[in-house]
C-alpha cells in the first residue's frame, strides 16, 4: 500500500510538472530518479545506482547507458531515458546493443511516464522486441503495482520475476488479440462460436450474418459485466451509507449526563498520574459510558454504567474482559485507582 501511495505522489507530481520540463536531462532528474528511489535504490549512491553506465561494444567503445542499478557489483537493470515528450522505440535504443555483452537480465526503457521493461525471453543473452511488462505511471492499476513491486530492492528476485515475466508476455499478447477480436472479429474467431450452434453449412451469408452476431453478442456481454459491477459497488455505496445514517440515529439518542462528566472527570483525575491528559477521551453509547485510551476502541480503559437502577464500574483485565463492579456514588470511582493504573499498564507492552 505504501508504494502504491508513493507512486500516486510521483503521478501528481508528473501531472503538474510535465508542462514546465524541456530536456530530456530535466526529464531523468524530476520523474525517472525519483521512481528509482521509490524502488529503494539509493541514486545518491555511485555503487548503487551508476549514471551515464560505460560499456564496450566491439568496436565501439564508451557506449553508455542512461542509468544501471546494481547489485554485488553486477548490473541488475538498466535502464534508457528519453524526453517525456518522446515516444519509446526499443528499434532506436541503446538497450539493444549494450544487453547482450552486459550480465543483466533486465532493461528498462522510459520516458518518465510510460515504462517498459525488457528481458530475453526469446533467445538467451538477446533482448526480446517487445516488453514483457509496460504501464504508463498517470494511469496505474492495481495489478501493475504489484508487479513493479517486484523490482523493489527489498524484494528483488532475478529468478521469480523471470518465471513470471513469461506470463506477463503472453497475457498482454492475448489481451490484444481478444480486444482485435472483439473490435473486427475475424473468420476464424466468428467460425469457433458458429460451428457450436448452426448446425447448417457455414456459408458466406452465414459467416457474414454470424461475423455480426458475434460481435453484438460480445458487445452486449461486456456491458452487461460492467453494468453488473457498477450495480454492486452502487449498492455497497448504499449499504455503507446505511450503516453511516444507522450510526448518526443511535448516536443521536446518546444523552451524556452531568453525571457522566463528573464521573469522567474523576477517571482523568486519576490516570493523568500516568497519562496525559488529552489521550483519555470518552465515547458515550446507549448501553454504557465508555472511557477510552487514544479514542481508540481496542484499548478500553474502563466502563460506567451510571443510567440504569444500580450503578457499576467496568473494569478490564489481562484478556481485556470486562468485570463490573457495584458503586454506590460516583465518588466510589476513587476506590478502584489502582485497578485503572494497572488498566493503563496493559498497552504499555503493546
Amino acid at each position: 500500500m505504501e508504494l502504491q501511495t508513493q507512486l500516486k505522489s510521483l503521478a501528481d507530481k508528473i501531472n503538474q510538472l510535465k508542462d514546465k520540463i524541456e530536456t530530456e536531462e530535466s526529464t531523468k532528474h524530476a520523474f525517472v530518479l525519483p521512481f528509482i528511489n521509490l524502488l529503494g535504490y539509493d541514486t545518491f549512491n555511485p555503487t548503487e545506482v551508476v549514471p551515464e553506465f560505460t560499456a564496450d561494444l566491439g568496436l565501439k567503445k564508451g557506449e553508455k547507458v542512461d542509468y544501471a542499478i546494481i547489485q554485488n557489483e553486477e548490473p541488475i537493470l538498466i535502464i534508457e531515458c528519453k524526453n517525456w515528450k518522446e515516444k519509446l522505440s526499443v528499434h532506436s535504443s541503446q538497450l539493444f546493443r549494450y544487453f547482450h555483452v552486459s550480465k543483466t537480465r533486465f532493461a528498462l526503457l522510459t520516458n518518465g511516464i510510460q515504462y517498459q521493461f525488457f528481458t530475453d525471453l526469446d533467445e538467451k543473452n538477446k533482448m526480446d522486441e517487445k516488453p514483457f511488462f509496460e504501464f504508463d505511471i498517470t494511469n496505474l492499476k492495481d495489478s501493475a503495482v504489484n508487479e513493479i513491486a517486484k523490482f523493489h530492492k527489498s524484494s528483488f528476485d532475478v529468478n521469480k520475476i523471470l518465471d513470471n515475466a513469461s506470463s506477463l508476455k503472453f497475457i498482454k499478447e492475448i489481451r490484444k488479440q481478444i480486444d482485435v477480436e472483439i473490435q473486427n472479429p475475424s473468420n476464424e474467431f466468428v467460425r469457433l462460436f458458429a460451428s457450436k450452434i448452426y448446425n447448417g453449412r457455414l456459408t458466406e451469408k452465414v459467416m457474414d450474418e454470424f461475423t455480426e452476431l458475434v460481435q453484438k453478442a460480445f458487445g452486449q456481454l461486456i456491458g452487461e459485466k460492467i453494468n453488473e459491477r457498477l450495480h454492486f459497488a452502487l449498492n455497497k455505496e448504499v449499504i455503507i451509507q446505511e450503516k453511516d445514517q444507522i450510526e448518526e440515529i443511535e448516536q443521536s439518542k446518546v444523552v451524556t449526563s452531568d453525571e457522566e462528566l463528573e464521573a469522567y472527570r474523576i477517571v482523568v483525575a486519576i490516570l493523568r498520574r500516568k497519562l496525559p491528559t488529552h489521550r483519555i477521551v470518552y465515547r458515550d453509547t446507549q448501553s454504557y459510558f465508555g472511557i477510552l485510551l487514544d479514542d481508540n476502541n481496542r484499548k478500553p480503559l474502563c466502563r460506567l454504567h451510571l443510567n440504569g437502577g444500580k450503578k457499576y464500574i467496568g473494569l478490564f483485565n489481562n484478556d481485556k474482559n470486562e468485570t463490573r463492579q457495584p458503586i454506590e456514588t460516583i465518588d466510589d470511582i476513587y476506590l478502584f485507582e489502582n485497578e485503572l493504573l494497572e488498566t493503563v499498564g496493559l498497552y504499555e507492552t503493546e
